[in-house]
């Protein structure tokens, strides 16, 4: 039998609180009328409410539907969901993992970051939720309430370090999950986003589905991002031999037939020499894995669009 009351945080101030990895295991979670706490949900779960908080430090582990922040202020947050929604808010600063479009409502002052954060059982808590690493739309935020000459939302400064806004928590309890906001142990790619790219050189790098697919896309981005070029966006997707036809053109026939082992993992990497770098360290560190590299910086803004017009309309975005 379940007790509301394991799934709930009410009423609280000044406290530090929170579930174990483990705790939650996809239950429906609550949080409301707290006042300076730093809350940590290291768990996944089904769906989470947060109402009439003040001043609160909230991380919240992979949510498998939604999260709905109502009439809350001064948050600061880490949040990884299938859907985020924040209506009459004020003065949110989240870092967020969000799988479709983040929407905001009748709220002000709101500031969006990339998701960063690692424990050990986090990889296990984002399957349990049915969401990928790779699909993270943190910087596409709609406002469903603009108004004119204002924004009520923003992005938080590119080198802005997560425990400064969430810190590490501090009571004996949760000390115990080895948690770590290291930026390269980060469990989700870190991504620029809607941020101002730094070249008009892209380049498109696609893996499909095997047993080393996500290790093959990480180990890319980090060799990539350690020659300096930055990781734009990612994309974990379905694809069909229409949509190979469409995105991989004249070398879509020898795509196809990889297709139907399971989604493909895409990735935009921006930066002067970006293609020539992409295409040395594919056939450098990837040489018996059939990978999709642009072929030219003059095709590779094209194969950017290609891949990601046809991604956000399977997405439904």
């Amino acid at each position: 039998q379940v007790d509301p009351k394991d799934y709930t945080f009410a009423g609280l101030k000044d406290e530090t609180v929170g579930r174990l990895p483990g705790k939650v295991a996809g239950q429906q979670f609550i949080i409301q009328d707290c006042e300076n706490c730093n809350i940590y949900i290291l768990d996944h779960s089904a769906a989470v409410t947060i109402d009439d908080c003040v001043n609160c430090r909230i991380f919240l582990g992979p949510i498998k539907g939604s999260v709905f922040f109502r009439d809350c202020k001064d948050c600061k947050c880490i949040v990884a969901c299938q859907q985020f929604r924040s209506r009459d808010c004020r003065k949110l600063e989240v870092f967020l993992c969000c799988a479709t479009q983040p929407i905001i409502e009748s709220s002000t002052g709101m500031k969006f970051g990339c998701f960063q954060y690692y424990y050990p059982e986090l990889a296990l808590q984002f399957k349990d939720a049915g969401l990928s690493i790779f699909n993270n739309t943190w910087s596409n935020i709609h406002d469903f309430t603009p108004v004119s000459g204002e924004n009520n939302w923003g992005l938080l400064p590119e080198n802005a370090a997560v425990q400064d806004y969430v810190p590490l928590p501090s009571s004996e309890e949760l000390k115990a999950v080895r948690i770590s906001t290291d930026a390269t142990r980060s469990i989700i790619p870190i991504t620029r986003g809607r941020r101002q790219k730094s070249s008009d050189e892209s380049c498109l790098a696609v893996f499909f589905a095997g047993d080393y697919t996500t290790a093959n896309a990480r180990k890319l981005i980090d060799e990539m991002t350690g020659k300096g070029f930055q990781l734009v966006q990612t994309k974990e997707v379905s694809m069909k031999a229409e949509d190979a036809h469409r995105v991989f053109q004249q070398c879509a026939s020898e795509f196809i037939p990889l297709l139907e082992k399971g989604p493909v993992v895409a990735l935009e990497f921006n930066g002067d020499g970006a293609v020539e770098g992409c295409q040395s360290t594919v056939n450098d560190v990837f040489s018996g894995t059939k990978v999709f590299v642009s072929e030219s910086k003059a095709s590779a803004s094209q194969d950017v669009d290609n891949f990601y017009n046809f991604a956000d309309m399977q997405m439904g975005m």
